[in-house]
């Protein structure tokens, strides 16, 4: 008798357990379909135009804040239905993370938190009227949030556009992982003298970005290409990290940066620094100590610019910076507009601007959202400047080594990578892709990743 309810309690006991994790890795919403309003019912309402880092935690902190108030209401307009999570790209390129993963979904997480989503592309801001035209529709406001990030800046230079690979996205990443298999089918389809031009691959920016990529090529190419591709010596393979600057990482300690271009350096992966790109040709790169890289294949890293379409909105912005705004992030001279993130110029509270980064992002946001709410309730008084508070940075080399700075500690090696790893899992906000990703790399200290390259996708 005590074996069989022994017996029954455990199964009650594991019943109750799975009911838990379901329960964690599904919340409810807030509201019921049947209760919730209409955006424009709402008595105040805040319009969140884009989906990336800053819209989105500008749009969760506020739902945050109003869970127990129905005075205010959030819509997000976004191009995309997803939230990318952005630290995580780079592993794309090497299938160590699946890019549904990385590619959060954003209606989910903002309807369960209460707010509205609707995925258009923004067409104009009429600040008089107080309304936002987005997919042939107008959507009013009381107070507008732009976030509409950034995107690559060429500088000029000739041929960057029409003949590199951007990485900028989710898509942009799986490209650049189909450009490398595809060059792999042609060499193992070639007789005779194959050109370095095919498995060479120039990665042009060494900050974060660039250094993460040029490694997931790396894994790629040695980890997953390398055993299903026997009639191909990886030893051919060439990755090349060019940067303009004297160093590599140059938003980290000189510790660091030497301690990375080291790990670059074991891997064979060639590092010159202090070297610009002339001009990018169908078949080369051409630097500006006129020498020449024959290669077909480049990725693009090397700089960031506010979004174009800030041009078309009437509000002041420079070309270099973004959206004109104060220290509590309005926009100069339009009452009820705020910006934020890499379309804005946000001063950072010490004489300079916020950088165009993830973590500045996070933070605007959340102090957007404070300070929308201090407006509303008419304590504009108590409103906070923005002032941005580095955390630190995590610069992960492959899954075995990483450098990292946060709170001004630095450690490098096995240990940095596994926090990089528990960090950005922590950071992640669905917990569907936590338990997925966390799976991902358990299987991975055994199996190789599975590598295959969806046609049609490479350009």
């Amino acid at each position: 008798m005590s074996k069989l309810v022994n017996t029954g309690l455990a199964v009650g006991g594991t019943a109750l357990a799975f009911g838990a994790l379901r329960r964690a890795l599904n919340p409810s919403p807030r509201y019921a379909p049947w209760e919730k309003p209409r955006y424009d019912q709402f008595e105040e309402k805040v319009l969140v135009v884009g989906g990336g880092f800053g819209g989105y935690s500008a749009a969760t902190k506020l739902m945050e804040k109003i869970k127990s108030r129905n005075d205010v209401g959030v819509l997000v307009l976004a191009k995309d239905n997803f939230f990318t999570f952005w630290p995580m790209v780079p592993g794309i390129v090497s299938s160590d993370i699946d890019s549904r993963n990385v590619a959060q979904p954003l209606r989910r997480a903002l309807v369960f938190a209460g707010a509205s989503f609707r995925r258009a592309e923004l067409q104009s801001v009429d600040t008089e009227n107080k309304t936002v035209t987005a997919g042939g529709r107008d959507f009013p406001y009381d107070h507008l949030v732009l976030s509409l990030g950034g995107q690559p800046n060429f500088f000029g230079i000739p041929g960057v556009e029409e003949n590199s690979l951007k990485m900028k996205g989710v898509e942009d990443a799986e490209r650049i992982r189909n450009r490398v298999i595809e060059r792999f089918e042609e060499v193992s389809m070639m007789r005779g003298d194959v050109p370095d031009s095919k498995l060479t691959f120039v990665v042009i920016g060494a900050g974060a970005t660039g250094v993460e990529t040029a490694s997931e090529i790396h894994s790629l190419v040695h980890e997953a290409l390398a055993p299903d591709y026997p009639n191909i010596d990886a030893n051919r393979v060439r990755i090349i990290l060019l940067e303009g600057l004297p160093n590599i990482l140059p938003e980290i300690d000189p510790a660091l940066q030497n301690a990375a271009r080291g790990q670059l350096v074991h891997k064979r992966i060639e590092v010159r620094t202090g070297t610009l790109a002339r001009e990018i040709t169908e078949d080369r790169v051409k630097l500006n100590d006129d020498t020449e890289i024959y290669t077909e294949n480049v990725v693009w890293t090397a700089g960031n610019r506010p979004n174009s379409a800030i041009s078309e909105l009437g509000l002041p912005y420079d070309e270099r910076n973004g959206i004109k705004v104060d220290e509590y992030m309005r926009v100069e001279d339009t009452p009820g507009v705020w910006a934020i993130g890499d379309c804005a110029a946000v001063p950072d509270g010490k004489g300079n601007f916020s950088p165009p980064t993830a973590q500045a992002a996070n933070q605007q946001g959340y102090a957007v959202a404070d300070n929308i709410l201090k407006t509303i309730d008419g304590r504009e008084e108590e409103m906070a400047h923005f002032e941005y508070k580095p955390i630190g940075q995590l610069v992960e080399i492959g899954g075995d080594f990483a450098v990292n700075e946060v709170m001004g500690v630095r450690f490098t090696g096995l240990w940095a990578a596994l926090f990089w790893r528990a960090a950005y899992l922590f950071r992640l906000q669905s917990p569907q892709s936590k338990a997925r990703i966390a799976a991902d790399w358990i299987l991975g200290l055994f199996m190789r990743p599975a590598v295959t390259q969806l046609r049609g996708s490479d350009e």
